[in-house]
């Protein structure tokens, strides 16, 4: 059973930043944290009352951020603490909540703690981390090749799941676990509201049954993190890649209190090699959402609503029709995901339906993930096959500056940003979607309107309708008091064989009654008071 505290996480609604590509304030072609305060009131309009803000801590940015040097200090390209600060209490003037990005399961290699680690093999700080005389296993790192690198320094192999760069903190350590928990501290003196925690799952190894990840330790650790008193009420969602149905409920839950949720990915769909993707399946896609829905419900336990991060591609581009249809692709993905039962996460340039950035040349690219994939794969599968799953899985779809207007500049701040402008910006910008009839902005702003407003949407029950409607989602919200119906179509045009009797109050086709037949990626919000036949489940 949810807790009070979690129940009033559904009134949350999260939008990412991507701190290096949000907004540049003073043209040095790198977002910052005077950006992200330039632009406030742009996410308070859009109807966002939480951020989540990706790391902003310093570091060397082998991986843009996620390779920390120091976590209680901000990254020199990204201002300074006076200017985090001030971030946050402009932040919380709005009325507005704050996460972190806490990256607990590896350092960068240029930390203090690292450093002294591969001085000698007797330095007090050689045990917060993983050293071996030989790789003690066959582990792959996450962005290709050994998990194990040798240092010429000591003689020995250390452990990294993600970058070379990127050592893996022993959490066995007592020492090791202390430091972490006194950085959740000195951000949580400072104001902020919670963390998302990177990788979570993978803190605590099982090197016995040769999983890196999901280890005896993972509960007892978090719960040494987050079941304090003093800590009780923020909110926390961990980025756990290998959560399933058992170790979910463990994770997520009101009497246990480890995390108030956690990211599930399995409908996101990447089987195997992200970058050798399957067709798109609806069918797949909806049978997810719908058992993970249930589930959720069933346990009481609290769900994310997202389908794009700084991880992943761009939703129109892989679900949909990113071309002539990219306004009513947008729009109904949007509607068929955040007016589910859970805590809707918003991309930055999601809001404005921004598509994958396509490009034939590799030298377009900078994501580690993606040029390790690259170089591994140049010399045995032909180069066009290469740049084809590259442009429909790179993460560095999700890195382009933020086009806030058609200029030289994409409205970012600096004509020669860090990395390349997304290549559609003339067309997709913000500038340009606000001020037309196809809005997606404006959509979004009514969509959040609506979970905003209606209780049933943020509170109330789920239910899938969908049956063997072919190419078609269909669920419902409702409570004792009202009762709403969505409707999202994948397809060509199709007729529907059911008529709702009620209102739409939200529709991409701009219709004002219920109709039965449904346009190419239409979407219609359909609100009716509870009929008698309905139960109350």
């Amino acid at each position: 059973m949810l807790t009070e505290r979690q129940e009033e996480f559904y009134d949350w609604t999260f939008y990412q930043i991507y701190p290096r590509s949000f907004k540049d304030s003073n043209g040095d072609g790198i977002g910052d944290l005077n950006g992200i305060t330039e632009k406030l009131d742009y996410l308070k309009e859009l109807g966002i009352n939480a951020i989540w803000l990706s790391p902003c801590y310093k570091s060397p940015n082998e991986d843009n951020g996620y390779d920390i040097s120091d976590y209680t200090d901000i990254m020199d390209e990204y201002g300074t603490m006076d200017d985090w600060k001030r971030m946050i209490g402009e932040i919380h003037k709005r009325g507005m909540k704050l996460i972190m990005d806490f990256v607990a399961n590896h350092t960068s290699d240029e930390h203090r703690w690292f450093c002294e680690a591969r001085k000698s093999k007797d330095n007090p700080y050689r045990n917060y981390y993983y050293w071996a005389k030989e790789p003690k296993n066959d582990w792959q790192s996450c962005f290709g090749g050994s998990a194990w690198q040798y240092d010429e320094l000591t003689g020995e192999y250390y452990l990294h799941t993600y970058a070379v760069g990127q050592p893996d903190l022993n959490w066995e350590n007592s020492e090791v676990r202390e430091e972490m928990v006194k950085v959740v501290d000195f951000w949580v003196d400072l104001g902020v509201d919670g963390f998302r925690c990177d990788v979570l799952d993978q803190i605590s190894k099982d090197f016995v049954n040769n999983k890196n990840g999901n280890g005896p330790h993972l509960h007892e650790y978090i719960k040494l993190l987050f079941g304090r008193e003093k800590v009780k009420n923020i909110f926390t969602v961990g980025e756990c890649w290998g959560a399933n149905d058992e170790n979910i409920r463990m994770l997520v839950g009101g009497e246990r209190g480890e995390l108030s949720a956690v990211f599930n990915f399995q409908h996101l769909l990447w089987k195997g090699n992200k970058f050798i993707p399957d067709e798109f399946s609806l069918d797949s896609l909806r049978n997810c959402l719908v058992k993970w829905q249930n589930l959720m419900q069933e346990k009481e336990l609290l769900y994310t609503l997202f389908i794009e991060n700084h991880d992943q591609p761009r939703s129109i581009s892989k679900f949909a029709n990113d071309k002539e249809l990219r306004y009513e692709s947008a729009t109904m993905l949007a509607t068929m995901l955040f007016l589910q039962k859970g805590v809707p996460f918003i991309y930055q340039g999601e809001e404005i339906g921004v598509t994958n950035s396509v490009s034939d040349n590799i030298s377009d690219f900078e994501d580690i993930e993606t040029l390790n994939y690259y170089n591994a794969n140049k010399d045995r599968i032909p180069t066009d096959e290469l740049m084809r799953g590259i442009n429909i899985a790179s993460r560095d779809h999700a890195r382009h500056p933020m086009p806030w207007n058609g200029e030289d500049d994409c409205g970012f701040g600096s004509k020669n940003p860090w990395f390349g402008k997304f290549n559609r910006y003339k067309e997709i910008n913000v500038d340009c979607d606000m001020s037309s009839e196809k809005s997606v902005y404006k959509f979004y702003q009514k969509l959040l309107k609506i979970r905003k407003d209606l209780f049933a949407i943020r509170h109330g029950r789920y239910e899938d309708m969908t049956g063997e409607r072919n190419g078609l989602y269909v669920y419902r919200r409702f409570d004792k008091i009202e009762e709403i119906i969505i409707i999202a179509n994948f397809d060509k045009e199709q007729t529907i064989d059911f008529l709702p009797d009620g209102e739409v109050i939200l529709s991409n086709y701009n219709r004002t009654e219920p109709c039965g037949k449904y346009m190419p990626y239409e979407c219609a919000v359909i609100r009716k008071k509870r009929l008698d036949d309905c139960k109350i489940k």
